[in-house]
């Protein structure tokens, strides 16, 4: 028996809500069938699911699950775990899987701004291309700096809100 059955939802709901919200994830710049996976794994109870339930509620194949899943644990937005006792791995996303997806891109940020240092040096700093790539650089600097203080924000907020979790 599915989730929503299961716990006396709508299961025509909950699909039309996790089909919403993948499409506003994709809209947003996320590839189309990840976008659906999460949605499906943050709309369950136990926010986890295996391939074989993923692929029976969005009705896609398990190579779709197995691509979508792959792209959501390198950006840090789905987790896998084995079910005890069993070979079957179920995928978990987590009530901070956001921030854990915004923090983990301050690697990719710090990689942009040691290419662009180079870029500038390599264009020099006074001419019109180094100039654009110094200011794109302050730019993700700028962003780095304030994501980190806004990151130690929602910390707080997150405790004050939901208490140790």
């Amino acid at each position: 028996m599915t989730e929503s059955k299961a716990a006396g939802r709508d299961p025509e709901a909950v699909s039309k809500f996790v089909e919403s919200f993948a499409a506003q994830l994709v809209e947003a710049g996320m590839q189309r069938m990840p976008a659906r996976v999460f949605a499906a794994l943050l709309s369950s109870d136990e926010g986890s699911m295996t391939s074989a339930e993923l692929g029976e509620q969005l009705q896609i194949s398990p190579a779709a699950v197995s691509g979508a899943v792959r792209y959501l644990t390198m950006t840090h937005m789905v987790s896998r775990e084995r079910e005890p006792g069993s070979r079957r791995e179920r995928y978990r996303v987590h009530g901070d899987q956001w921030y854990e997806a915004l923090t983990n891109r301050e690697a990719l940020i710090k990689r942009w701004e040691g290419a662009l240092r180079e870029g500038v040096s390599s264009l020099g700093a006074d001419t019109p291309a180094g100039r654009r790539m110094a200011e794109t650089l302050a730019f993700f600097e700028f962003v780095e700096g304030e994501v980190a203080a806004m990151m130690e924000r929602w910390r707080v907020h997150r405790q004050r809100v939901f208490g140790d979790g």
